[in-house]
């Protein structure tokens, strides 16, 4: 699928290859186009459950407005760690960084309703939790063991679970509208479902980049039926700058024990995506493993990349696993067309009217895209599962683990006698889930195996067919 003006397949093989710059800018460009929604969207999904205002009369808006940049900004200069490095820091591979969605189930508790004054704890948390996260890359080899398909399986599987609420309500109008006789309207359903439907044609109806596209061109489709439906206020972006830079501790850092433990434990998940992520370009792009180095040097960028991003107000990055399917489409490895869209993303980021135009999408818009999105860290978590030996040891770690972590997000005032800092990480649901899991892991024996999942099934229903027990 490669297009022989832009090298030969040795040259498209090889990181340090540089296309002819005609070429390799709309390559880049590609790459930018492929993470630009789920780059911005979970700026905008924190900067609503914190409370900000979206209309142009909100206090709050220039607050979003900036969120969204540094989304941008951050997400290039991550980019730009990991394919030019400084010193041992960056793999000097084609990897895209954005803002990380599994970090939500962490973020939103933390700043649910409390409006800009919770950004602070909040940026704290990113800091550390970049800094442990990149400290990481250190180790990153020796901690892999900890975490097999059983304990990532269910992590991700866990991350879409606590998030598929959020596309729900947005797709219903969003979280202020919750009780009014405007939620759940026919017309927020309407343009969630056409971005779905469209979104769904795209990706099994065509190939190549319209394919790769399908949720941003589905967002597009349905953004085009609400301006026709009068649901798009374009008044702010008149307002925007043209051009501003990111502003040092823009919300300010305070350190609070639950954001601090949440993004660590979350950055360990992270950073073994992005390993994930590493392997999966050279084995795509360049048909070998990766080096030490490169898993290490990837790890480092992730975390630190993370933590500068904390100090300018961004939230924390990773991999993007949808740009690794990307290299592997086009066959170009060079990490020069990655560069190319990271520069790309970082020029978007310092003009606000870029911002101010995204923040016109409306919310149920963006709730169809979501629940796509979602569903999809679902069912990645559910095919992460599928390399899971079911035998009774472990079908006994991922049953508790889900039940409680599940259980206890599903029904917080469980736990409502805890201390808030612990009673907010218990209700994420995540972090149980996932501690129980890795835990358990460690210190069951092996030998609780050798059974099919029916027979285990079966046993604990209490009846040979492998069935649920009636009543």
């Amino acid at each position: 699928m490669t297009d022989a003006s832009i090298g030969t397949p040795e040259q498209l093989r090889d990181p340090n290859y540089m296309p002819p710059l005609a070429k390799a800018v709309p390559l880049g460009i590609q790459h930018v186009l492929a993470m630009f929604v789920s780059n911005v969207t979970p700026a905008i999904i924190v900067a609503g459950a914190a409370g900000f205002g979206f209309g142009s009369n909100s206090p709050d808006f220039p607050e979003l407005i900036y969120m969204i940049q540094m989304s941008m900004v951050f997400a290039g200069v991550a980019t730009l760690f990991q394919t030019i490095g400084f010193g041992p820091m960056g793999a000097r591979l084609p990897i895209v960084q954005g803002t990380s969605f599994a970090f939500l189930p962490i973020m939103i508790p933390l700043v649910a309703g409390k409006g800009v004054d919770a950004m602070a704890g909040l940026m704290g948390g990113v800091l550390i939790g970049g800094l442990f996260q990149g400290s990481l890359g250190l180790v990153i080899n020796k901690i892999r063991f900890a975490l097999p398909p059983l304990v990532t399986g269910l992590i991700v599987t866990m991350i879409g679970l606590a998030l598929v609420k959020v596309g729900i309500q947005y797709a219903a109008g969003g979280v202020p509208a919750i009780g009014t006789p405007e939620y759940g309207g026919l017309q927020s359903w309407f343009v969630a479902l056409i971005v779905i439907v469209v979104t769904l044609a795209l990706k099994f109806f065509t190939k190549g980049m319209l394919s790769i596209s399908a949720v941003l061109i589905g967002l597009l489709a349905g953004y085009v039926v609400a301006l026709l439906m009068g649901m798009v206020n374009f008044g702010n972006v008149g307002r925007a700058a043209n051009f501003a830079l990111p502003d040092p501790l823009h919300f300010g850092l305070e350190f609070q024990f639950a954001a601090i433990l949440g993004f660590c434990f979350m950055g360990v998940v992270s950073a073994i995506e992005t390993v994930g992520d590493v392997s999966g370009i050279t084995k795509g792009g360049a048909s070998r493993e990766a080096t030490s180095e490169e898993l290490a040097g990837a790890t480092y960028a992730d975390g630190f990349g993370s933590a500068i991003a904390g100090i300018f107000g961004g939230l924390p990055n990773t991999s993007f696993s949808q740009n690794v399917g990307l290299i592997a489409m086009t066959g170009v490895m060079s990490r020069g067309v990655v560069t190319c869209g990271a520069i790309f993303l970082i020029v978007a980021g310092l003009v606000p009217k870029v911002g101010a135009l995204i923040s016109t999408v409306p919310i149920q818009v963006l709730g169809g895209g979501v629940i796509v999105m979602f569903g999809m860290v679902v069912a990645a978590g559910i095919s992460m599962l599928s390399d899971v030996d079911w035998n009774r040891r472990n079908m006994v770690i991922f049953a508790i683990a889900l039940s409680i972590g599940l259980g206890l997000q599903l029904e917080p005032g469980a736990v409502q006698h805890l201390p808030d800092t612990l009673r907010v990480l218990m209700t994420s649901g995540l972090l149980p889930a996932a501690v129980i899991a890795i835990v358990l892991n460690l210190i069951l024996p092996e030998d609780l195996s050798g059974e099919s999942t029916e027979e285990v099934a079966g046993g604990m229903a209490g009846h040979g067919t492998g069935k649920l027990p009636h009543g």
